[in-house]
């Protein structure tokens, strides 16, 4: 039986990832609670993501952190130096 590791620091298996989907954990979140893959160092909750059928997410940034793109960046309104 050839078994493929999603979240190595817990041994979780595709499989047990997906028996936990069908059992009705459609998150990774609620994967985390059932078996606690992508709870530790993180490298596998994209893998989780896709065996959810949900696809990478995008990266939050920090409450109150502007992420700024690069096309953005060039098109920056000069600061007011008077303010």
């Amino acid at each position: 039986m050839n078994r493929v590791y999603v979240c190595s620091c817990f041994g979780i298996t595709e499989e047990e990832v997906r028996a936990r989907a069908a059992a009705g954990a459609g998150t990774p979140r609620s994967i985390a609670s059932a078996c606690k893959a992508g709870t530790d160092c993180g490298s596998c909750v994209r893998r989780i993501q896709a065996l959810l059928g949900r696809g990478a997410a995008p990266r939050r940034h920090a409450a109150g952190c502007s992420a700024v793109t690069p096309a953005a960046a060039g098109s920056a309104a000069p600061l007011d130096e008077a303010a």
